[in-house]
Formats: C-alpha cells, sequence, structure tokens
C-alpha cells in the first residue's frame, strides 16, 4: 500500500474514532443518571434535560453544520468541532450545578453535530473507488450503530468503578490526541471551500425548526402526544420548515439546494433511514426495558447482553457488508439486511416473562447484529453517492438528520404503544411482569413493521450509481441531477 493509500486509511480510523466519542456520548450517560440526580439533586423531570439538552442542540445543528462545513472546509470543521466537544467534555465533567451541567451538555450536541456531519463528507471525498467507498462506509457503518452498545458498557464500568463525572473527563486525552492527528492525517481544504455566502435566513428558520421538533418528540411522552404543548410545537416546527423552503426557493446561495432531492438514491435512502433508526432505537430501547423490568438485569448485565450483536454487527460491517455491495450493488444486501430486521426484531416479540439469554434473546440479538452490520454501508453508499463534492457537507447533513428524527420519532411512538399495550393489560387484570411484556411485544411488532416498509422503501433504489463515480470523479450537483431520474 502507498504512503498515500496509508495515510487515508489512517485518517478514516481517525474519523471513526473521532465520531465514536460524538456516538459514545449520546448513550453513556444513560446508566450514570440515577447517581448524577443523586449528586447534582434533579428531580425526575429535570433529569431528562441531561439527556434532551445534547439532542436538542445536537439535532438542531446538523444541516447548518453541513453547510458550513461546503463552505469553510470539512477538515477546519472537523477540528472545530472536536474542540468545542472536548472543552464541552471537560465543563460537563467538573460541573457541580444543574444548570451547568445542562449548558454543557448543549454545548457538546453542537460540538457533536459539526463532528458527525463532515465525517461522511470527508470519507466521499478521500475514498473515490467503489471498492475502498464501500468498505470505507462499512467500518464508520459499524462505529455508528455499535457505538451506542458500547456507551451503555462503558457508563456502566466506568460509573461503578469511578464516578459519574469520569463517563465526561475520559472524553478529555481522547479529543486531543483525535485534534493532533487530524492536523497530521486529514487533507487538506480546497482553496473553493470557501466560496459562497451563507444562507442566513434558511439556517436560522432550519435550526429552530429543527430544534422545536426534537423537543417535541423528546417530551412528548411526558406532556402527552395531544397536549396543546405537543401540538403546538410540532405545529410551530411544520411552519418554520415550510418558511425554510420558501428561502431556499429563492435564495442565490440556499442552505440546502432542494435540486438535491431529485437524486433518487439520495430520497429514497433518507426515506427508508428514517424507517430503519425508527426500528433500530426502538429495538435498543425495548430490549433493554424488557432485560431490566422483566429478567432484572443490571445496567452492566444489559450492556453485556447487547454484546454478540454488536460483535456479529462489527464483522458483518467490516467483513461481509462491502463484499456485498461490490458483488450485488447497494439494492440486495439492503433489502436483505432490512429482512433480517424484520426476522429479528419478530422473535423478540415473542420473549416470555420468564425467558432465558439463550434460548430467547441471544437469536434475536444475532439476527439483528448480522442485519445491521449488512444495511448501513449500502444505505449510506446510497444516500451520499450521487452527490457533488461541493454539496457533500449538507447531504451528510440532510443524513444524519434523517437518521436523528427519525429515531427519535420512531422511539417515541414505539415506546407511546408499548406503554399503551401495558396499561390496557394492567387494567385487565393481567400481572404488571406480563403486561410490561405485552407492552413490550407490541413495540417490537410495531418496529418490525417499519422495517418491513422500509424494505418497500429500498426496492425504489436505483441498482448502481452512474459510470462516472466508479472513475472516481463525481459529477457536479447539475450534471447528476440531470443523469438522475426523478
Amino acid at each position: 500500500m502507498s504512503l498515500d493509500g496509508r495515510r487515508r486509511w489512517l485518517a478514516l480510523y481517525l474519523l471513526c474514532f473521532g465520531d465514536l466519542m460524538i456516538v459514545l456520548d449520546s448513550t453513556i450517560v444513560n446508566v450514570a443518571l440515577p447517581s448524577i440526580r443523586a449528586d447534582l439533586g434533579f428531580s425526575a423531570t429535570s433529569l431528562a434535560w441531561v439527556v434532551n439538552a445534547y439532542l436538542l442542540t445536537f439535532g438542531g445543528f446538523l444541516l447548518l453544520g453541513g453547510r458550513l462545513g461546503d463552505l469553510f472546509g470539512h477538515r477546519r470543521m472537523f477540528l472545530g468541532g472536536i474542540s468545542l466537544f472536548t472543552v464541552a467534555s471537560l465543563a460537563c465533567g467538573l460541573a457541580t450545578s444543574q444548570e451547568f451541567l445542562i449548558a454543557a451538555r448543549a454545548v457538546q450536541g453542537l460540538g457533536g453535530a459539526l463532528v458527525s456531519v463532515v465525517v461522511l463528507s470527508l470519507i466521499m471525498l478521500m475514498f473515490t473507488e467503489p471498492a475502498e467507498r464501500a468498505k470505507a462506509m462499512g467500518i464508520v457503518g459499524f462505529v455508528l450503530s455499535g457505538g451506542g452498545t458500547a456507551g451503555v458498557l462503558l457508563g456502566g464500568v466506568l460509573t461503578d468503578a469511578l464516578t459519574w463525572h469520569w463517563i465526561f473527563l475520559v472524553n478529555i486525552p481522547v479529543g486531543i490526541a483525535v485534534f493532533a492527528a487530524a492536523i497530521l492525517l486529514l487533507p487538506p481544504d480546497r482553496e473553493a471551500a470557501a466560496s459562497g455566502r451563507l444562507d442566513v435566513a434558511g439556517a436560522v428558520t432550519v435550526t429552530a425548526s429543527l430544534m422545536l421538533a426534537v423537543y417535541a418528540i423528546v417530551n412528548g411522552n411526558e406532556t402527552g402526544w395531544t397536549s396543546a404543548e405537543t401540538l403546538g410545537l410540532l405545529a410551530a416546527a411544520a411552519v418554520l420548515m415550510g418558511i425554510f423552503l420558501v428561502i431556499e426557493t429563492r435564495a442565490s446561495s440556499p442552505l440546502m439546494p432542494l435540486g438535491l432531492f431529485r437524486l433518487r438514491n439520495l430520497s429514497t435512502a433518507n426515506a427508508v433511514g428514517i424507517l430503519m433508526a425508527g426500528a433500530m432505537f426502538g429495538w435498543f430501547f425495548l430490549v433493554a426495558l424488557y432485560l431490566q423490568q422483566v429478567l432484572g438485569y443490571s445496567p452492566l448485565e444489559v450492556g453485556l447482553a447487547f454484546l454478540p450483536a454488536t460483535l456479529i454487527w462489527g464483522f458483518a460491517s467490516i467483513v461481509l457488508s462491502d463484499r456485498l455491495v461490490i458483488r450485488y450493488g447497494i439494492k440486495v444486501p439492503l433489502v436483505g439486511g432490512l429482512l433480517l430486521f424484520v426476522l429479528g426484531l419478530m422473535l423478540f416479540a415473542r420473549t416470555p416473562v420468564d425467558g432465558s439469554f439463550a434460548v430467547d434473546i441471544l437469536p434475536g440479538m444475532l439476527v439483528m447484529g448480522l442485519g445491521g452490520g449488512i444495511t448501513f454501508n449500502p444505505l449510506l453508499l446510497a444516500a451520499m453517492g450521487d452527490v457533488a463534492p461541493t454539496e457533500a457537507g449538507v447531504a451528510s447533513g440532510i443524513v444524519n438528520t434523517a437518521f436523528m428524527m427519525g429515531g427519535a420519532l420512531g422511539l417515541a411512538v414505539l415506546a407511546s404503544l408499548a406503554a399503551s399495550r401495558t396499561d390496557s393489560l394492567l387494567a385487565s387484570g393481567d400481572g404488571e411482569l406480563a403486561a410490561l411484556t405485552g407492552g413490550y411485544h407490541v413495540g417490537f411488532l410495531a418496529a418490525a413493521a417499519f422495517a418491513a416498509v422500509g424494505v418497500l422503501g429500498a426496492l425504489l433504489l436505483r441498482p448502481a450509481a452512474p459510470p462516472a463515480h466508479e472513475m472516481g470523479e463525481a459529477p457536479t450537483g447539475a450534471e447528476a441531477r440531470q443523469e438522475t431520474p426523478a
């Protein structure tokens, strides 16, 4: 392997390590919440903001972060995001009050958005040969998906062995190392990257819209989905999104060129991604609850229970997925992976009250791990494959936003369905454990339905990228939109 080739792969591992920090932080805090509550005196209601503050800014700034990367350079934005995330992690670890921790978590979310949104853009720019790009996407897909499970496991270890502060402080040496290595390994930004203007009106409206939508979703179960607050926030988010779309049709340098959505694979892959994220987030959440509340697992045992799925996921992502893409294209492995999602969720929908790990949990974990490892790679390639380099950042922002919103909304819907079914069973006289299990079964079946609809969407994908991409050069945005049917 040439020096340049070795450097590209080292840069990929660096990007994955930086992205892993972000993914870990979305779940690592969950295990430590009881300790944080006891130490800082949070109420049950206010404690949710330790999680929500991060999700709010992370989801709200993805599109803006992607466009900033296109305008001012993806390398520069990655370095800025890692710096912001690391400093905010230090502030979280040193927090001695509720307000300070919540504010620092919000800044963490902003830094995380900047990092995650430019990682896909940098990978698409560094790896232009189809086989290498498929391999690289397989690796980053595993990081994006498996990092959540690793966060639960690491959070349990750090909280039990040290204190909750260390779930944040562990980011400091890692962030410094990633920043230093990024300066050496990441390719310099092109001079043309800073051309164009930032669409300020579009940035304000879409960021406000996404933040309102995330806020409404993450608080929907607590305030009620039909409450005036939730419906009002969702309506306001929809109005702002409508205003944003009008602005984009008139802006000379739009934040999100609407012509991108004429790229069939981009639009279809994002729709499939919303459904898949909803199913995956719901699976993770419902299984964790079943293991803890029905089978009596500890948080650390829950993390260990997910380990087989994580290992299979990693193997399939790194070893199997890219080979399937090279041999069969993006459609066949994506459809096959989503069908495995359906099967795995159906297996969990039959778990009994007195279930055993080997018989009732492990088979579903292995199937879900295999399906997830196969699916992420072709989905990311489908979403990013037809996009011009100058629009890679905003396309990555769209992809990340679709996953974020799909996961949040899907989880909220599935949690509500499960809770409603549990309440109904309790009212009918069922025992608590039986009622909880029955509720989770409904949630798993609904998640399987999400994945099944995703299969139908995946069938609409174009089977192959245009020849220009296989030669290593992406067409311009205009050329791509002319080549791709609506």
